[in-house]
């Protein structure tokens, strides 16, 4: 039996069930859009006039996601239609675009435009920012420590592969700060130009490409797959190269004019990365924060678990631990912390002087609020 689709009737035809007319809606709805506008506009002459009168917040705390929570709050308070999230994007380009009228910041990022780092750092600044794209992790850093950057967004761990080396390493070699965090789902897509039958080379960088080794070598075992150094340069050469794909994300395909030819190919579906701000000095106190910390203990037996030890006997919770070698020594290791509480705790301030005394080097690399997915 052949399928019929339903006809959907017409404007013409269609009888409002209120009795009020399609022109009366449709004159509703500009009328609305209009004081929208001028109520936007009022807002952000309340946020100039209030500049004037007191001192905006300052940096650090822009970067921390307090802002972020704030809206959580407000938009909970919604019982319309709209869902949340269109909401919060909403209300996150509103307060970016009114703090640019007080101060212009600055932001760097692992490059090109529509880098999943790129899509964090929309995400915690809004679009009211001067974005810098910049080639690799340590030029993030160093955008921030020459101070031509306010802030940088940097990728720290994913929930897949652990952590990226690359960022580790800038903190043991440059003086910047964490003062924030942002974690985000991660749903990688395939994206091209031609018929998936067609590809000969996959191109990302090297995380997506683990994250989607096993679906890979599922459905394109004859693809050769090829490192670069962001997503977004992998979708530019999807777009160039004949018989190129690239795993990236959906926002750089539409960027890049790139057809979807596969969604969701990460082969843990609860993929996520986190990501740290860094800037030049830690966010204030909230109540729900975390310290980061770095530090070097003698390589002899038993000084690593003295060094633990500490951490036990003033009940501080480790929630991340990573051993990372340091590079041109013979078998000696930092170790990266993130502890529950601000460092200007009083138990965290107890932690770090028993601990500098064992350390051969210590440094605080930030407080940060606890962000909220």
């Amino acid at each position: 039996m052949a399928k019929t689709r339903a006809k959907r009737p017409s404007a013409a035809t269609k009888a409002p069930s209120d009795g009020v007319g399609t022109f009366d809606l449709q004159a509703e709805i500009a009328r609305l859009d209009r004081e929208i506008l001028s109520r936007l506009q009022e807002r952000a002459e309340l946020v100039l006039k209030a500049a004037r009168q007191e001192p905006p917040a300052s940096p650090a705390e822009v970067a921390s996601g307090r802002d972020e929570e704030s809206l959580s709050r407000l938009v909970s308070l919604s019982r319309g239609p709209l869902p949340e999230r269109t909401l919060l994007a909403v209300f996150r380009e509103l307060r970016s675009g009114c703090r640019a009228l007080v101060r212009q910041l600055r932001v760097a990022f692992l490059g090109p435009p529509y880098s999943y780092s790129h899509l964090a750092a929309l995400r915690r600044f809004g679009q009211g920012v001067d974005f810098v794209p910049v080639g690799t992790i340590p030029a993030v850093f160093e955008e921030v420590n020459r101070g031509h950057c306010e802030f940088g967004l940097v990728p720290v761990e994913n929930s897949t592969d652990g952590r990226i080396a690359d960022t580790l390493d800038m903190f043991t070699r440059l003086p910047v700060r964490i003062c924030g965090e942002v974690e985000m789902e991660i749903h990688h897509a395939l994206l091209g130009t031609c018929r998936r039958t067609d590809i000969k080379q996959v191109y990302s960088k090297l995380q997506p490409l683990s994250q989607c080794r096993n679906w890979l070598s599922k459905h394109l075992p004859g693809a050769q797959t090829i490192e670069v150094t962001s997503t977004s340069t992998a979708a530019q050469l999807a777009k160039e190269k004949p018989g190129a794909a690239a795993i990236a994300s959906l926002e750089a395909g539409v960027h890049y004019g790139l057809d979807v030819l596969a969604e969701k190919i990460e082969d843990n579906p609860s993929n996520i990365t986190r990501f740290a701000v860094i800037g030049n000095e830690s966010a204030g106190r909230t109540g729900n924060d975390r310290t980061a910390m770095l530090f070097q203990v003698e390589h002899r037996p038993g000084t690593l678990a003295d060094a633990l030890n500490i951490f036990k006997r003033n009940r501080v919770n480790l929630t991340w631990l990573e051993s990372f070698p340091i590079p041109g020594s013979d078998r000696a290791y930092l170790f990266f912390v993130e502890m529950e509480g601000h460092e200007t705790d009083a138990r965290l301030r107890r932690v770090v002087s028993a601990l500098r005394q064992k350390a051969l080097r210590l440094e605080i690399l930030g407080a940060f609020p606890v962000s909220r997915i």
